[in-house]
């Protein structure tokens, strides 16, 4: 039988060593089945799970939570995401709270989303924002790759520090990169590196102080939508600010401030904007979100 189609024996835990931290390894595949896409495989190794599926919108599209019951990330930690969207499937990526860094002794935890989808599917990548205390060290890298006529909506938000708690982002290093590939032709590729207390984060040119930086990245033409999307977006402003930009295939939004809660409401306006606009789908928001 295709090994796909079933779902995989879940093996336990791997111990965690003094010297070294959590080892955990997620796989899923999302299949079409009729008009429905169905979580077909799902493997995980260590703290990375899901939950069952929903589908707050329809059959077709498939949402699942991603699960770290850790419920946070220390240096050496090492997880990473592999998931496969098989042509006609629709699946739909969150996670049930911020994912969180913390200060580390000094090695680096690595953090690894590969995300593949086929012709003629979609994936919508929409985790929560995550908190870099000051001192975590660690590196993140989500790849997405399309093939043929895929589409892509995802979101990353970041946090440094914690300044309603008085903390700022002194101490550590985040290295972020965020690539999107469709037939082996780079669509979008972006790298920070943000060392903390260095000059980058408070100069003019660089982060101008603020605490929060995210990006939006949208796959797909919709002219349409982009003054709308504008308009919509500069209603949003507290502290903030949001910039939106068309790059051939790539539209990508962004947000500078100090308010998560901001970043993610404006996000969260623009995928409903979006969704129809791409795919002809309206948007239903996970539920997760609301609690």
């Amino acid at each position: 039988m295709d090994a796909l189609a079933q779902l995989s024996v879940v093996p336990a835990a791997p111990p965690r060593r003094a010297d070294a931290g959590w080892v955990a390894r997620l796989e899923l595949g999302f299949r079409a089945r009729g008009t429905q896409t169905i979580l077909a495989h799902r493997q995980h190794v260590g703290p990375l799970q899901v939950q069952r599926p929903f589908y707050p919108d329809g059959e077709r599209a498939c949402h699942v939570y991603i699960l770290h019951p850790p419920g946070g990330v220390v240096g050496g930690d090492s997880l990473s995401i592999n998931a496969e969207i098989e042509s006609g499937a629709h699946a739909l990526l969150t996670t049930p709270a911020a994912g969180k860094l913390y200060r580390s002794a000094g090695a680096t935890a690595q953090l690894s989303q590969e995300l593949n989808v086929a012709d003629g599917a979609w994936l919508e990548w929409l985790p929560q924002e995550t908190i870099a205390f000051d001192g975590a060290r660690a590196a993140s890298a989500t790849r997405v790759t399309l093939t043929g006529t895929a589409g892509f909506i995802g979101w990353e938000i970041l946090c440094l520090g914690r300044p309603a708690a008085g903390e700022t982002y002194a101490h550590g290093e985040f290295v972020q990169r965020f690539e999107i590939w469709r037939d082996g032709v780079p669509l979008w590729w972006e790298r920070n590196a943000l060392a903390g207390g260095a000059p980058a984060l408070h100069a003019p040119w660089g982060l101008a102080g603020r605490s929060v930086v995210a990006t939006l990245v949208a796959v797909g033409r919709a002219p349409s939508a982009l003054p709308a999307l504008r308009e919509l977006l500069n209603a949003e402003h507290d502290d903030g600010e949001f910039a939106v930009s068309q790059l051939r295939d790539v539209l990508v939004c962004r947000y500078l401030g100090n308010s998560a809660e901001q970043a993610r409401a404006g996000f969260i306006a623009a995928w409903r904007l979006l969704r129809p606009a791409l795919w002809g789908i309206e948007a239903s928001p996970p539920r997760i979100w609301a609690t």
